[in-house]
C-alpha cells in the first residue's frame, strides 16, 4: 500500500481528546475507547502508534477553532515524539494564523474552508508555505460546502476543483462533518468524481466503517483516509489493519 496513508484522528477540546459526532461540537464528550482510560492526547498517540504501527496523525485543535485558544503546549510535546508526523487543523482564518505553528514539527498544515476568510488568503498561504505541505480541507455537511468564501457558497464541491488547481493547491481533504463519528461506510459518487477531476492527492475523513472501506478507497487511488470512531471502538483491529497496510 505504497504512499496510501491510514491516519488516526485526534480531536482535542478543553485540552483532552474527545469523540466527534456529526459536527455537533457542543455535544462532544471525552473519548471513551477500549484502548485506554486516558484522554490525554500524548497518551492516545503513543498507544495508537504502538498498537497499530501508525505514525501520521490528524489533529483537530478545537480549542483553536472554536475559542482561538490553541493548545500550544500540547502541540509542542507531540512534535517532540519520535517517528510521528502531524497533520493539524487549528482553524486558520488568515495567513498570520499559520505563523505560530511553523515552529513546531508539522508535516501538513490543514487549511479549512470552514474557517478560511478568502481566496486571497488561500493564495498567500500556498505561496508562502511552499516548504510546508498545505492540505486544503473541503469542509462539508451532507455534501454541502461549509465556507466563508462568498464565491464558494452554495456551490457543488465538485465545481470548485478547477479553481483550487489554478491556485496550485495539490492536496485536498474531503471532510463531511455529518459523516464524522457515524461509520456510514462506502464512497459517495461525489468523492469519486472529485478524485477523477482533481490532479493532486485526495484524502477523505469521516464515515469509515471497517477495513473494507479502507480497501475501497485504496483501490480507487485516494491518497489516504482519516479514521476516528472505527479505530477507537475496535471495529478495525490491529491484525486486519496490518493486512491492509501490506496490500
Amino acid at each position: 500500500m505504497q504512499n496510501f496513508k491510514i491516519i488516526p484522528v485526534v480531536d482535542i477540546l478543553n485540552s483532552k481528546v474527545v469523540h466527534a459526532h456529526k459536527g455537533e461540537r457542543d455535544k462532544y464528550k471525552p473519548l471513551k475507547t477500549y484502548l485506554t482510560n486516558s484522554t490525554d492526547p500524548l497518551d492516545i498517540i503513543n498507544i495508537i502508534k504502538k498498537k497499530f504501527n501508525l505514525t501520521t496523525f490528524y489533529i483537530a485543535d478545537l480549542d483553536a477553532i472554536l475559542k482561538k485558544k490553541p493548545n500550544y503546549a500540547i502541540l509542542n510535546e507531540i512534535s517532540k515524539l519520535k517517528e510521528i508526523e502531524i497533520m493539524i487543523d487549528p482553524g486558520i482564518t488568515i495567513y498570520e494564523d499559520t505563523l505560530d505553528f511553523l515552529k513546531f514539527n508539522i508535516r501538513h498544515m490543514i487549511i479549512g474552508l470552514e474557517t478560511l476568510n478568502s481566496i486571497e488568503t488561500l493564495k498567500t498561504i500556498v505561496n508562502k508555505l511552499r516548504n510546508q505541505s498545505v492540505i486544503l480541507s473541503i469542509d462539508m455537511y451532507k455534501q454541502k460546502l461549509l465556507t466563508r468564501i462568498n464565491s464558494f457558497q452554495n456551490q457543488n464541491p465538485l465545481r470548485i476543483i478547477n479553481v483550487l488547481q489554478k491556485l496550485e493547491v495539490n492536496k485536498i481533504l474531503l471532510l463531511d462533518l455529518y459523516r464524522v463519528g457515524q461509520k456510514i461506510g462506502g464512497i459517495s459518487s461525489l468523492y469519486l468524481n472529485i478524485k477523477k477531476n482533481f490532479d493532486g492527492d485526495v484524502y477523505v475523513g469521516g464515515g469509515i466503517k471497517n477495513y473494507k472501506d479502507i480497501e475501497q478507497y485504496y483501490r480507487n487511488y485516494f491518497a489516504g483516509v482519516l479514521i476516528g470512531t472505527a479505530l477507537y471502538d475496535g471495529s478495525i483491529e490491529p491484525q486486519k489493519l496490518s493486512e491492509i497496510i501490506n496490500l
